[in-house]
């Protein structure tokens, strides 16, 4: 059973469901526990601040991404433990076969 809830979820698909925010997301992922800087992800994605910052809160709000504060530096880190929850949600019930309620509907 899924600790997380079809809205949590959901919403965290969603803000995966942007390109450039899946490759932001996978930036981070590929960083590894040590984060990085926003300034070089600026630099890596070949975006505009501005523009980074808007997917950076989406991703943020999701919870799929964390932010911190390191002097004037801004530290992002993917959080894998809820990209292993959403996995988990999605395959829960993988390979367990259907048990449909309604009844085949008759030939005629």
């Amino acid at each position: 059973m899924s600790l997380l809830s079809e809205d949590a979820v959901a919403g965290g698909l969603a803000a995966l469901g942007s390109p450039v925010r899946l490759r932001l997301f996978r930036v981070l992922v590929r960083a590894g526990a040590a984060g990085a800087n926003v300034t070089d992800l600026v630099r890596l994605m070949e975006a505009p601040a501005s523009t980074l910052s808007h997917h950076l809160t989406a991703l943020s709000r999701a919870g799929l991404v964390r932010q911190e504060r390191r002097g004037r530096e801004v530290i992002c880190t993917a959080n894998y433990e809820l990209v292993g929850a959403l996995a988990a949600y999605l395959t829960e019930s993988c390979c367990a076969g259907l048990e449909l309620d309604c009844a085949a509907p008759s030939a005629a």
